[in-house]
């Protein structure tokens, strides 16, 4: 599975014509707390079904807190034929120290 760091993401974000889909797959409430603008919030457990949802076909970035669940998710995308997923390395903590430190950390 591919690793992306939050500063290489950000300039992913900033460079591309075809910006990838950020999917956030915390708690709702650490979803409400702080996100990456512009995120898709499909918490973990409802990921199966809603897959639907997603475009296979579309680079796909996931999102945690700190990168363990999102990876699980990002296997489970790779296991169901998605050819374009990647982990946010270090999850949005590590967004938040890397990249905007303005955000709310927990």
């Amino acid at each position: 599975m591919r690793q992306i760091s939050p500063t290489e993401l950000r300039s992913s974000l900033e460079a591309a014509d075809s910006k990838p889909l950020l999917l956030d797959v915390r708690e709702p409430q650490e979803y409400a707390y702080c996100r990456i603008e512009g995120s898709l919030h499909i918490p973990m457990n409802e990921v199966p079904a809603r897959l639907g949802e997603l475009d296979p076909n579309r680079e796909i970035v996931v999102i945690c807190h700190h990168g363990l669940r999102s990876a699980n998710i990002a296997g489970y995308l790779l296991r169901q034929a998605f050819q374009n997923v990647a982990n946010l390395s270090g999850g949005i903590d590590a967004w938040a120290a890397q990249v905007d430190p303005t955000m709310p950390r927990y």
